[in-house]
């Protein structure tokens, strides 16, 4: 059976995507302050470009949810043209200070690829698909804009992220306040469904370090990735109580004193587009 690839209950609605969209561009000032885990990420999917696709000069590139533009800066050095493209305006206004005029930027959404067919040389989208209400559809667009030849480089977050964090809520609340992520036989079958039959497709974990729960908790707040959809968990404000609960029930996973971990598996693919 196939598995739906949504992490947004029975669908997406407009208003979720403003929401998304808000909250990131909420973030979008200090966002790179706590980007740690996307500047990993990143950089370990742009080593998975084939050495022949850096090394030669591309005629475009095309970075999806680009945020404040750190790795669309980094294509720079190897394509003529870098469209950077996110739902956040704040985020796009943040990437092209930093980009300048050498960054077309776009603002729409990576299930709507505002691109003609076969335009683009490689595309890139480091976390950012998982935000996205069924993962086939983004990847059958990057398929459909990205030109025979051309490379699909995408990382997302898979069941299992924050899952400290996850069970810390639920032992102290009952309930989960993690956003559910697919799982890595899901990201299979969401390329094989966008028509990407050639795909490799990769599990890693990643674990970062933090001295409390709610440090954990405020590094996702510094990123903009706060928003939980209706009907996938407990909705509202936590209270204090609970918060403290949380703090409490997180410490039988510290690793050391003030040494608290936070493991994200991670999805990697990486596709040679050849039709």
């Amino acid at each position: 059976m196939s598995e739906r690839h949504s992490v947004w209950g029975d669908s997406m609605t407009v208003a979720d995507k403003q929401a998304i969209a808000r909250a990131f561009g909420r973030a979008a000032p200090h966002y790179d302050d706590s980007a740690t885990l996307q500047r990993r990420v990143g950089h370990r999917l742009m080593a998975l470009a084939e050495s022949e696709q850096k090394a030669i000069y591309l005629s475009t590139v095309l970075d999806v949810g680009c945020g404040t533009g750190y790795f669309t800066q980094q294509w720079m050095t190897h394509a003529k043209t870098v469209i950077g493209l996110d739902l956040s305006a704040p985020m796009l206004a943040t990437a092209k200070a930093r980009c300048g005029d050498a960054m077309l930027g776009v603002q729409a959404d990576a299930e709507h690829l505002p691109l003609a067919d076969n335009s683009i040389d490689l595309a890139f989208s480091s976390l950012a698909l998982q935000w996205c209400d069924d993962l086939h559809v983004p990847l059958a667009e990057l398929r459909r804009v990205v030109k025979p030849g051309g490379q699909i480089l995408v990382s997302t977050l898979l069941n299992g992220s924050l899952c400290e964090l996850d069970s810390a809520w639920q032992q102290a609340c009952g309930t989960s306040r993690v956003n559910r992520f697919i799982t890595l036989s899901g990201l299979q079958q969401a390329t094989q469904r966008a028509g990407l039959m050639h795909a490799t497709v990769l599990q890693e974990s990643e674990q970062l370090t933090f001295a409390t729960a709610h440090a954990v908790m405020k590094s996702l707040k510094g990123i903009g990735a706060t928003y939980r959809p209706q009907g996938t968990g407990q909705q509202g404000l936590a209270t204090r109580a609970q918060f403290s609960a949380v703090e409490k029930a997180y410490q039988r996973f510290a690793l050391a004193a003030n040494t608290l971990p936070a493991t994200y598996q991670i999805g990697y693919i990486v596709i040679n587009h050849h039709a």
